[in-house]
């Protein structure tokens, strides 16, 4: 029993690295020459497997980038929700836990600007199979500010009559629009530097301070 569970957890194991394979193959291809240009053929040389590999983890083209969207945003939000709970920990405010999320933000760009890229077009994108999946994925990104909001409405940080809906989705597009221009126009600014002129947006636009 033993030897098996150890022989399943390889075999999990290896099939998961296969498919992170195939997601950054995938996500590279696709931000260079879009969805419809983009071949399994393709895929799978760039990942440095054989066409049948991508077909046997999933079924179709188009399966696989749907799965890439939600592997990719369950990374973002699972960082941002660490940092706004490290931030709890600590005895930091909603403000300092919003600016430690935007940093996480713009960290998790910075290591994945194709996928970034990829996501915020397809955002626009109103005839793709997968734009439910799509607006599940981006509802578990807001959701995690809109918690943070919510708290500091409760405790009197923050103003009861902000829209959180609304300001949770202006934060992460915020963040998205800022890292892409860094990224794209401003290479030579550091982390630091960005997270600093957003945090200073933060700090005057949501906090309220001076």
């Amino acid at each position: 029993m033993e030897r098996s569970s150890a022989a399943a957890g390889g075999g999990s194991s290896r099939r998961e690295a296969t498919r992170q394979k195939l997601y950054e193959a995938a996500v590279t291809l696709i931000a260079e020459q879009g969805f419809s240009a983009t071949t399994v053929d393709e895929i799978a040389e760039r990942a440095g497997v054989a066409k049948g590999t991508v077909y046997y983890n999933f079924a179709s083209k188009s399966v696989l980038f749907e799965e890439l969207l939600r592997h990719g945003v369950g990374l973002l939000t699972a960082s941002l929700q660490e940092a706004a709970d490290t931030t709890d920990r600590a005895g930091g405010t909603k403000v300092d836990a919003l600016d430690a999320m935007i940093r996480a933000g713009l960290g998790f760009i910075a290591r994945y600007p194709a996928f970034t890229q990829l996501y915020v077009a397809e955002l626009w994108r109103t005839n793709r199979a997968w734009q439910s999946t799509l607006m599940v994925v981006r509802q578990q990104v807001v959701a995690v500010i809109e918690c943070v909001l919510r708290e500091g409405v409760a405790n009197g940080e923050f103003s009861d009559e902000i829209d959180i809906p609304l300001t949770a989705a202006a934060l992460v597009g915020m963040v998205l629009v800022a890292a892409l221009d860094w990224q794209s126009f401003q290479p030579e600014r550091s982390l630091d530097d960005v997270h600093a002129s957003l945090s200073r947006l933060l700090q005057g636009r949501v906090s309220g301070s001076r």
